[in-house]
This record gives structure tokens, C-alpha cells and sequence, in this order.
């Protein structure tokens, strides 16, 4: 079982994180309309996957903006930002913050998410939330780059995901 920090202290995370190369794990989250919708119904154009704790914290909130905010000269990349936060409440937390680069998705319905994607917080304070990961997909659902961040108070590595990105782009 894989560990991350939180605030310094270890917590472990159920599941086997995927590994670049491989296909991304198909999954079932649940939409801004209350909607079930599957990888496979989103799958198409290169992907971010943004997986954090709660759209509620400042750190998963600065990501989100960055994340909208470094994407906007990119045309067709999707933004997916996956939280067990309410969808009502993710789609408020971007209203409020005018982010119109992200689709979220909520995994309250799916549990199996965070397995799926090695994710899910076991112990401590977040105890079944998801730790914070990027994961990045070609438009064939292959990830291309897969971030487990170590210390979850922390932002990611964005200039990695751009690195990805622009090497995408470029084919």
C-alpha cells in the first residue's frame, strides 16, 4: 500500500496507481446535472484529470484556477476535476471562480474511483477522500503522465503537465 503526506503525517491510499502507457481506467463519475457519465462517454480529445481532496480548500481551489488559467490558450483540451465533493457544490465553487476550462465530476456515487485510480485515502483526518493526482491522457485514453502528489496540502507539478501537453500537441 503507497503512502502520501498530509500536513507531514503519512496516509495510505487504496489501490494500484496506473502507470504511463497504459490505458486509463474506465470510470463512472457523476456530472453538474446529476448524471452518470463514464470515461468512455468523455473520452476524445487530450484529457487532464485533476483528482484533489475538496474544491472547499485553498490549495484544491489555486489548482483549479491555475489549471483554467494555464489551459486557456490551449483549444481542445478537456479539464476534468475529480473531487468527492456534491456536484451542486463543484458546479457553484465554479461559477463563483468563473472557471470555464473545467468540467467537474464528483466520485460520491463511486467509491471505486480512487481504487481505480490508486487514489483513495484509507486513514487519518481525509479518510475517504481522494489524495491529490494528475493524470494526463492522449485522445485514445493512453495516460501520458501520472502525478501522485506527495504531500497533499501541496499544488502539483504544472510544469510537467504542460511539458506533456506541448508534446501532445506537437504529435
Amino acid at each position: 500500500m503507497r503512502t502520501v503526506m498530509f500536513k507531514g503525517s503519512p496516509v495510505s491510499l487504496a489501490g494500484e496507481l496506473p502507470s504511463v502507457g497504459l490505458k486509463a481506467p474506465d470510470f463512472i463519475l457523476t456530472n453538474a446535472s446529476l448524471e452518470d457519465v463514464s470515461w468512455e462517454t468523455l473520452r476524445g480529445p487530450i484529457t487532464i484529470l485533476s483528482v484533489v481532496p475538496s474544491l472547499d480548500t485553498g490549495v484544491c481551489a489555486a489548482s483549479a484556477r491555475r489549471l483554467n488559467q494555464e489551459l486557456a490558450s490551449y483549444a481542445g483540451i478537456r479539464l476534468l476535476k475529480v473531487s468527492m465533493d456534491l456536484p451542486f457544490a463543484q458546479k457553484r465553487f465554479c461559477d463563483a471562480e468563473r472557471l470555464d476550462r473545467v468540467v467537474t465530476l464528483s466520485a460520491f456515487r463511486s467509491p471505486d474511483f480512487g481504487s481505480r485510480y490508486g487514489v483513495r485515502i484509507e486513514n487519518g483526518p481525509l479518510k475517504g477522500l481522494l489524495a491529490r493526482a494528475v493524470f494526463v491522457m492522449d485522445g485514445l485514453g493512453f495516460l501520458q503522465h501520472v502525478q501522485l502528489v506527495p504531500e497533499i496540502t501541496q499544488e502539483p507539478d504544472y510544469d510537467a503537465v504542460l511539458k506533456t501537453l506541448r508534446t501532445l500537441i506537437k504529435g
